[in-house]
């Protein structure tokens, strides 16, 4: 792999992760994340619109006046928002309605109008691409991180409703880990969320130095060759 995707993926997914770094989007994702399968759904949608909008604002970057272009990589970024909401209207129409209003959200979600401003914006459509899926994936890992942990305290299962999204046969993925006589409502309700989100920051900080050491890309060692000159006697 190369040094600058090397790069990109250390940043999207551990170093500079727009949910436990930048803390952007913590509106759905707070909000949603009350299972893995929800966190999941909100994931591929996020992930696919920060896709599609990176690799359009990489193509039209050297079309779009300077003064404009905020408004403009909005306009982008709603079109496949549009897209994406339809998509799941057609396709996965319960799970749809359980995400609510959180899927038309994803157009003010600023980790996606970051990137495009940021790196889309100055930097070809390969690398935009690669960009976007990584921020995606790292942004989706943390949903379906949070929400499986309020799920698993909460209600006591794991992959609870995975046929809303992966059709019925992805019944038998849904796992009874315990049983309780009364669900845990403090992991299940918005507090459960804030609890969960700051349990898993505080992890990522403890881990971060020694993940820093054996992960982060080390920068290329320039070697200066000496010149070594003749002088005339």
């Amino acid at each position: 792999m190369q040094p600058q995707y090397k790069e990109l993926t250390w940043q999207g997914l551990w170093n500079n992760n727009p949910a436990l770094v930048q803390l952007l989007g913590l509106c759905p994702l707070l909000a949603v994340t009350t299972t893995a399968i929800n966190g999941l759904g909100l994931g591929l949608a996020t992930l696919i619109v920060l896709m599609g909008s990176n690799i359009t604002v990489s193509l039209v970057r050297e079309l779009v006046p300077n003064e404009i272009r905020i408004p403009i990589f909005v306009m982008v970024i709603a079109a496949f928002v549009t897209v994406v909401q339809l998509l799941m209207n057609a396709f996965t129409y319960e799970l749809y309605l359980t995400l609510g209003i959180f899927i038309p959200l994803i157009v003010t979600n600023c980790a996606i109008i970051g990137r495009a401003e940021a790196f889309a914006s100055k930097n070809p459509v390969k690398a935009s691409a690669y960009d976007g899926f990584i921020m995606g994936l790292g942004f989706g890992l943390v949903l379906v991180l949070l929400g499986g942990m309020r799920e698993l305290l909460g209600n006591g299962t794991f992959l609870s409703g995975a046929h809303l999204l992966l059709g019925d046969w992805a019944s038998v993925l849904e796992v009874q880990v315990f049983e309780f006589e009364q669900a845990f409502l403090l992991a299940i309700l918005p507090p459960g969320a804030f609890i969960g989100m700051g349990l898993i920051i505080a992890l990522k900080n403890l881990l971060h130095p020694k993940l820093e050491q054996t992960f982060a890309p080390q920068p290329e060692k320039v070697v200066e060759r000496a010149r070594v000159t003749l002088e005339e006697s």
